[in-house]
C-alpha cells in the first residue's frame, strides 16, 4: 500500500518560504543557483519573465539591492521598490516592444520560471512550456550583453533535446542544473546559458 502524500503545508521549502516572507517556494531555487553558479556576478540589469507572484524578484533584490529589474507576467504582482513591471504575454510582439523600451534594449541577465496553466495533458503542457522557453531565449538573444546570461526552466519532454541542441548553437556556454529546492519527482530542469553568439 503506497504511503499517503504529505500535505503541501508540511513541505520544507513551502514552510521556509512562509517564514522568510517569500511569495513562493520557488525563491529557493533561484537562491541556490545564484549562490552556486555566481549568477549575479557582473549583473546590473535583469529581466524577470513570468515573474508572478514575485518571489524571484524578491531574491534578486535581497541578494543585490542595487539591481535594476524589469519584471513581466500575465498576472499583476504586488509592487516592489526598484522594479519596473509589465503586465503582458511574452509571446506577444507588443509586450516584447514594451520590454525593449523598459530595458532600454539591454540586460545582463534574463531569468524565467515560466509554466503554462496545467491542462492535465502532459504532452500538451510540455509543448506550451517549450513555446515559453523559446520566447525567453529569443528575448535573451535580442537583449543580452555580450557576456550576459539566461537562466530558464524547461520541461524534459518531447522536443527538449532538439531545443537544447538549438540553444547550444546560440550560446558559448550551456549547462543544465537542478536546484535542490526542485521536487525530485518533477520533470523540470533549469538551463543556464551565457555568452550569446551573434
Amino acid at each position: 500500500m503506497p504511503r499517503p502524500k504529505k500535505p503541501r503545508t508540511k513541505e520544507h521549502y513551502y514552510q521556509a518560504a512562509k517564514k522568510h516572507g517569500y511569495r513562493a517556494r520557488s525563491a529557493y531555487k533561484l537562491r541556490q543557483v545564484a549562490t552556486k553558479h555566481h549568477l549575479l556576478k557582473g549583473v546590473n540589469k535583469v529581466l524577470d519573465l513570468c515573474c508572478a507572484p514575485g518571489s524571484w524578484t524578491q531574491v534578486l533584490l535581497e541578494l543585490d539591492a542595487g539591481l535594476r529589474v524589469v519584471a513581466v507576467d500575465l498576472s499583476p504582482i504586488k509592487p516592489m521598490k526598484n522594479v519596473s513591471f509589465i503586465q503582458g504575454d511574452i509571446t506577444n510582439p507588443e509586450t516584447v516592444m514594451e520590454i525593449e523600451k523598459k530595458t532600454e534594449g539591454s540586460v545582463d541577465l534574463v531569468i524565467s520560471d515560466c509554466s503554462p496553466k496545467v491542462s492535465g495533458n502532459w504532452e500538451l503542457d510540455t509543448v506550451r512550456q517549450l513555446a515559453l522557453v523559446e520566447a525567453t531565449i529569443q528575448l535573451a538573444q535580442k537583449l543580452l550583453t555580450p557576456s550576459g546570461k539566461v537562466f530558464t526552466k524547461v520541461f524534459q519532454g518531447k522536443g527538449f533535446q532538439e531545443f537544447l541542441s538549438n540553444v547550444k548553437r546560440q550560446f558559448h556556454s550551456v549547462r543544465l542544473v537542478k536546484p535542490e529546492a526542485s521536487r525530485r519527482t518533477s520533470a523540470e530542469i533549469y538551463l543556464l546559458a551565457s555568452g550569446p553568439i551573434r
